[in-house]
């Protein structure tokens, strides 16, 4: 299938072949909620923890007689029913990490990218450059496209010009190749690709 190649001035420059393999698979939806679900399970921090009750600061002293007060009996001050003691049941430090086969995680991406491209959501530029680190030159050359939010992914490597020019715009994030991902590829309206992160992807999800 080929695509128009754009400039960031948004003018022609020549045409792409994607591979239909990889941007023209079936968009399988649950397979993308199966990864985006995959990649915020593994984000999860896990490190919410409550005390229990060999952690809580006290005495084991036992505070009274077993039997003759009338009170229920007492090894210590600790317990979940006393003020201070532990938390019972509470949270423990874990990962949330879930187990997602790697043939799945690339057809989800596969997903990805075609869904985006099937609804002419897929830019691709010639490359992601900039002359000068200022941001409003960007915006207007951004505007140039008519989206509202967007993920860009270059090469392997991010021009720096283009990362600082891009840093202050809403709703426009920007990825090299190797950190493109589903969650980021669905979180935002339109994907643009440069030929460098084209040729990266295909190699990858066809590897």
């Amino acid at each position: 299938m080929k695509v128009a190649v754009k400039t960031l001035e948004n003018k022609d420059a020549g045409e792409i072949t994607l591979d239909k393999d990889v941007f023209g698979t079936d968009a399988r939806g649950d397979v993308i909620h199966q990864m985006v679900k995959y990649q915020l399970n593994k984000r999860q921090g896990g490190n919410h923890k409550t005390q229990e009750r060999h952690e809580v600061s006290g005495t084991g002293k036992k505070p009274f007689a077993q039997k003759g007060t009338g009170r229920a009996r007492a090894g210590d001050l600790k317990r979940n029913i006393d003020r201070g003691g532990q938390v019972a049941h509470g949270p423990k430090v874990r990962s949330h990490a879930t187990e997602l086969p790697r043939r799945v995680r690339q057809n989800a991406m596969k997903a990805a990218l075609s869904v985006k491209a099937k609804e002419g959501k897929l830019i691709i530029l010639d490359d992601a450059k900039a002359k000068d680190h200022k941001t409003k030159p960007m915006a207007a050359a951004m505007s140039r496209f008519g989206f509202d939010s967007a993920l860009i992914v270059g090469g392997q490597e991010i021009d720096a010009n283009f990362a600082r020019a891009t840093s202050n715009l809403p709703m426009v994030d920007v990825l090299p190749s190797q950190g493109a991902n589903v969650y980021d590829i669905m979180r935002r309206d339109t994907l643009m690709l440069t030929k460098d992160a084209v040729a990266d992807l295909t190699k990858r999800l066809k590897g």
